[in-house]
């Protein structure tokens, strides 16, 4: 069929062009030590920053979820799917955020995509403009397609370019949109900048915070914490599927935008609600990350991130500068990305080898993500064999 043909042809270009996604089955839970297409592997590529999604009290709180609430919520929120789960949940993020958001109300979201959707789809009209962040994720992107307003794109972290672009605006709702730590990269955003800026041009500052959500802030309220921020104009999405180790998104802002979301954000009020179990575990993951554990995790997680850039010395490759957990080695070309992690995964080590269009083009980079739950030992591990690697590529190109 000529359908089939055309596609087949187009899969057979990713393949030449070193761009075609592979899938992995993983047999084990989430963890440093997986199995993973029947094999042992020591994995580097998980966001499950602070090791909650197996660790035990989360587990029994999902389990006693499933014992209260059952397997799925069995409509909308809209309908009859909204749980007193979900009710605690959002109530319990509202309070996180009201420190830094006047007012603020929280809305829990199947996942961090959904959320970004929705926002952006429903805060932006067609008379809209949206600042997007260059680097900004495929979901902040899709959101601002879907809202069908203006989009300009700003250059990284171009606090000036986007500074002339407000100022030249004359659109009555504006949005400057931004991931806050970018998973590519792991830089963070200018946050106080930008959002003086928006105080300034009358704009909303939509962060996605999806890595650094239990991460950052002493107490892992994220970049919000982190930066100190405090202001009506912050629309705020948080993850909860990665730090906080199970499932969904929430968007936390001042009341009057949350009931707006209620009203018109058609991917909150269109789709099935989340299982009522997940919610549940979440506000045990919360108690964690708030508290004192959470707080041990954190500081583990930072001494690991400073033994790896002190143990890594790689020449030909580029370490990225970052202070968060993504700490990503810039190669460049694809098939050298490709091989690289075909090399370490040889010797039982699971890196993500990132290519392009997730990644500017010749900038493919292996993306080494570092959780509470690995070790000292397993990061040198990690550090030798790609210290390794690279001197091995040095040798041969001398």
């Amino acid at each position: 069929m000529k359908l089939l043909h055309n596609l087949q042809q187009q899969l057979t270009a990713l393949e030449d062009q070193q761009l075609r996604r592979v899938r992995r089955i993983a047999q084990t839970p989430c963890a440093p030590q997986l199995q993973v297409d029947g094999k042992p592997v020591l994995a580097f590529c998980s966001n499950d920053y602070l090791g909650l999604a197996a660790h035990p009290r989360v587990l029994a709180a999902l389990h006693d979820g499933v014992n209260l609430y059952g397997a799925g919520s069995g409509a909308s929120h809209m309908i009859s799917g909204h749980s007193r789960a979900h009710a605690l949940l959002e109530e319990r993020l509202a309070a996180i955020a009201l420190p830094y958001i006047e007012s603020a109300q929280a809305l829990y979201f199947c996942t961090g995509y959904m959320a970004n959707l929705a926002v952006l789809s429903a805060l932006a009209t067609k008379d809209a403009v949206i600042f997007s962040e260059e680097l900004n994720h495929a979901s902040l992107i899709d959101g601002a397609r879907l809202s069908r307003a203006k989009v300009q794109v700003y250059p990284h972290r171009d606090l000036a370019a986007l500074e002339a672009m407000l100022i030249a605006s004359r659109a009555d709702t504006k949005l400057v949109v931004t991931d806050s730590v970018f998973s590519m990269d792991g830089t963070i955003a200018p946050l106080p900048a930008l959002l003086a800026l928006c105080e300034r041009h009358g704009a909303w500052l939509v962060v996605d915070d999806a890595h650094g959500f239990g991460v950052l802030g002493q107490h892992g309220h994220g970049v919000l914490e982190h930066f100190a921020l405090q202001s009506p104009h912050l629309v705020y999405v948080g993850t909860l599927g990665k730090a906080a180790g199970v499932g969904g998104a929430f968007v936390a802002a001042h009341a009057t935008v949350i009931e707006w979301l209620i009203q018109r954000a058609r991917p909150y009020i269109y789709t099935t609600a989340a299982p009522p179990a997940l919610a549940h575990a979440l506000l045990t993951s919360l108690d964690i990350i708030t508290g004192g554990e959470g707080a041990q995790l954190r500081a583990h997680l930072q001494s690991l991130i400073a033994e790896w850039r002190a143990v890594l010395h790689v020449q030909r490759w580029q370490l990225l500068e970052s202070a968060t957990p993504i700490q990503p080695i810039v190669i460049g070309a694809n098939q050298p990305t490709l091989d690289a992690g075909a090399a370490l995964r040889a010797q039982g080590l699971w890196v993500a080898a990132i290519r392009p269009p997730t990644v500017p083009a010749n900038s493919a980079r292996l993306r080494v993500t570092l959780s509470a739950a690995h070790t000292s030992a397993e990061v040198a591990q990690l550090a030798q064999a790609i210290n390794h690697l690279n001197h091995q590529i040095e040798t041969k190109s001398a």
